[in-house]
C-alpha cells in the first residue's frame, strides 16, 4: 500500500470513528427498559415510576415498563438490580432503600453507594402530620404541649418499623423533644383504620393516602413536612413555620442504574428523565397525588443521597430502629 493511500485511509478513519461512536450511543436503548419498583403495586412509588416511564417511552424510542418486585423493605429488588449488566434495567431509589436501610440492617445484600449510579431525583411526596379530630390539639404547638404534659401516654401509628411514617414521627420526636409510643402496623391500611377509629392519637402519612380524609374532616392535619405549604392544603402551615426552621420530611424517589451502565447511557437517560419529569402529563399526574416533581442531574442526586444518609443515620441510631 503506497503512502498516499495509507494516509487517506487513516484520515478517513479519524473522521468516521467519532461518527460510529455517536451512532452507537444514539442506538441505545436497543430493547425495552425494565424499571423495577421495590414495593407492591399501588401508592406513590408506582404513580411516580409510571409517570416517568410513560414519558420516557415516548422520547427514548423503546418501551419503559414498570416491574414491581416487593420484599424485605426493598432489599430483594435492590440486590437483583445491583448485579444487572444488560444496560436496560433501572430501579426506583427511595429514602428507605438508600438512606435508612444501610443503618437499620446489620448487613445489606447491596451497597447503595457502590452498586448504583444516580440518574435523577424524580419526585418528593410530603409527609403530613395528622391527629384524630377528638384529640385536643389544633396545631403542632398544641400537639407538642399536649405530648409533653402526657409523656409516654400518647401514641402514634405507622405502616411498620422503618417505614416513612415511622421515620417522620421519630424525626419530629427528636426535633421537638417529645415522647410518644410507637405502634407499628403491617401496612398503611390497617394503620388508617385505627387512626380514623380513634384508637390512635396521631400519625405521619404520605399526602396521597390521607388528603381525602383530611378534606372530609375525618382527620386533622396539624402540619406538613414539606418545605413550603401545599396547594391542596393552603391553610396548614409547615413544621418549619411552627417553630422548627429547616425541618423537612418528605418521601422521595429517584432513578438509579446499576454501576455497570455506561456513562454515555447514564448521560442520555439523565437528560431525557429531567425532561420527562417536567412534562405537562407528568406534572398533572403527580399533582393529583400531591407529589412534587423534582428532576435534576446525576451529580445533584448523588449529593442529595449523601445528605439524606447523614440525616437519617442519626435518626435511626437515636431511635434504635430495627427491622421487624
Amino acid at each position: 500500500m503506497n503512502t498516499n493511500r495509507r494516509t487517506l485511509l487513516l484520515a478517513s478513519s479519524a473522521v468516521l470513528l467519532p461518527a460510529f461512536d455517536a451512532l452507537a450511543q444514539a442506538a441505545w436503548p436497543s430493547k425495552p427498559i425494565r424499571f423495577v419498583v421495590p414495593f407492591a403495586p399501588g401508592g406513590s412509588s408506582e404513580i411516580i415510576a409510571r409517570s416517568a416511564a410513560g414519558e420516557l417511552s415516548k422520547t427514548l424510542g423503546q418501551n419503559v415498563f414498570v416491574d414491581n418486585k416487593p420484599g424485605a423493605s426493598g432489599n430483594i429488588a435492590m440486590a437483583e438490580v445491583a448485579h444487572a449488566d444488560d444496560q436496560h434495567t433501572l430501579i426506583l431509589g427511595h429514602i428507605g432503600t438508600l438512606a435508612v436501610n444501610p443503618y437499620m440492617y446489620d448487613k445489606l445484600p447491596y451497597d447503595p453507594n457502590k452498586d448504583f449510579k444516580p440518574v435523577s431525583l424524580l419526585a418528593k411526596v410530603p409527609s403530613l402530620y395528622v391527629v384524630n379530630p377528638n384529640l385536643p390539639a389544633k396545631n403542632l404547638k398544641e400537639f407538642i404541649a399536649l405530648a409533653k404534659s402526657r409523656p409516654g401516654q400518647m401514641n402514634y401509628g405507622s405502616a411498620g418499623n422503618g417505614s416513612a411514617g415511622h421515620l417522620a414521627m421519630e424525626y419530629l420526636k427528636m426535633t421537638a423533644n417529645i415522647f410518644l409510643t410507637h405502634i407499628p402496623y403491617k401496612g398503611t391500611g390497617p394503620q388508617l383504620t385505627d387512626l380514623l377509629g380513634g384508637r390512635l392519637d396521631a400519625a405521619s402519612v404520605g399526602a396521597s393516602a390521607i388528603l381525602q380524609h383530611i378534606k372530609a374532616g375525618k382527620l386533622r392535619c396539624i402540619a406538613t413536612g414539606s418545605a413550603q405549604r401545599l396547594a391542596q392544603l393552603p391553610d396548614v402551615p409547615t413544621v418549619a413555620e411552627q417553630g422548627f426552621p429547616g425541618f423537612e420530611m418528605t418521601q422521595w424517589y429517584g432513578m438509579l442504574a446499576p454501576v455497570s451502565m455506561t456513562q454515555a447511557n447514564i448521560d442520555k437517560l439523565a437528560v431525557e428523565t429531567q425532561k420527562a419529569m417536567k412534562s405537562g402529563a407528568a406534572l398533572e399526574r403527580l399533582n393529583q397525588d400531591a407529589a412534587q416533581s423534582v428532576g435534576g442531574t446525576p451529580a445533584q442526586f448523588a449529593q442529595f443521597i449523601a445528605q439524606e444518609q447523614k440525616r437519617w443515620k442519626q435518626v435511626v441510631e437515636r431511635a434504635r430502629i430495627k427491622p421487624e
